[in-house]
């Protein structure tokens, strides 16, 4: 008979491997839950930034030229140079911008999906890291808010400035993707100012540490791999972010990975204790 303690380890130490049979966990519970976090994020993100007007408007215009400054002091001052050396790749400019505009939902959603369904221990962990990261990055867009270089010579924009000496292209808007942050409906609702994270960056991290430990073929590995990489491609490229705001990102992930193991003692399926082994093993 095979003493108790060997069960457990070999549990532990095949979690990875093998869907797990983790909490018992209900999907409208999770996606409820899920949409309504999102839904008052967003509205808390939106209350900050470029709706407060004017005033804010300058204090991201002034905490943008911070930045340039300290990449510059740095050697590492690329955004402008990388997004020219691309703007005539068009086919490549409309590809970033649809993949800017729906990836970042789209594979974090997959993610969350096939975790719940494979792997429902790591999920309840992974959750909660989410949740943080993301709750942890409305800090950022509250204290800093910064002006992104598409709005550095943005004459057009109320929300952007028209000062000579840079040459930053929004490209959502020209050539276009999906949706462009001066549309209508999305100028009203988003808060333009939010850079600082970057949480398509963070996101992008956190897909890449939930799912690479329990893929099997190196492909699947590599492309979850190197998908944080096209993020951060895509995102100085399309003039969104500076490279900055995906250390910011970072940081919001780390956080999150930080604080889940506390978090995911008070939400479903934590009181087995099973979400701390899932990523301890990961």
């Amino acid at each position: 008979m095979v003493p108790p303690m060997r069960v457990e380890a070999g549990h532990a130490a095949s979690v990875e491997s093998n869907p797990s049979p983790g909490p018992v966990l209900k999907w409208w519970l999770e996606a409820g839950m899920t949409l309504g976090f999102y839904i008052v994020y967003s509205y808390i993100r939106n209350q900050f930034g470029s709706a407060l007007g004017d005033s804010v408007r300058q204090r991201s215009y002034e905490n943008a030229l911070d930045i340039i400054d300290i990449e510059k002091a740095m050697g590492l001052y690329l955004e402008e140079r990388t997004q020219q050396q691309f703007l005539d790749w068009e086919w490549l400019i409309v590809f970033l911008n649809v993949f800017y505009g729906s990836f970042h939902f789209i594979v974090t959603i997959f993610v969350m999906v096939y975790l719940f369904v494979r792997f429902p221990a790591r999920y309840t962990l992974m959750r909660s890291a989410l949740a943080v990261t993301t709750a942890s990055a409305l800090i950022g867009f509250a204290l800093y808010p910064l002006m992104p270089p598409r709005l550095l010579s943005n004459c057009a924009s109320q929300y952007g400035v028209c000062v000579p000496g840079h040459n930053y292209v929004d490209t959502l808007v020209d050539p276009g993707g999906l949706w462009s942050f001066e549309s209508g409906t999305m100028e009203a609702i988003s808060n333009q100012y939010a850079a600082m994270p970057s949480l398509h960056v963070a996101w992008a991290v956190w897909c890449m540490i939930g799912l690479y430990p329990v893929l099997k073929r190196r492909t699947s590995r590599a492309v979850i791999a190197s998908y944080p990489l096209l993020t951060l491609f895509s995102i100085v490229v399309t003039a969104n972010h500076y490279w900055i705001d995906a250390v910011g990102g970072l940081v919001s992930v780390a956080l999150g990975l930080l604080l889940a193991p506390k978090l995911s003692q008070f939400l479903p399926g934590g009181s087995r204790g099973r979400s701390t082994s899932a990523v301890s093993n990961g």
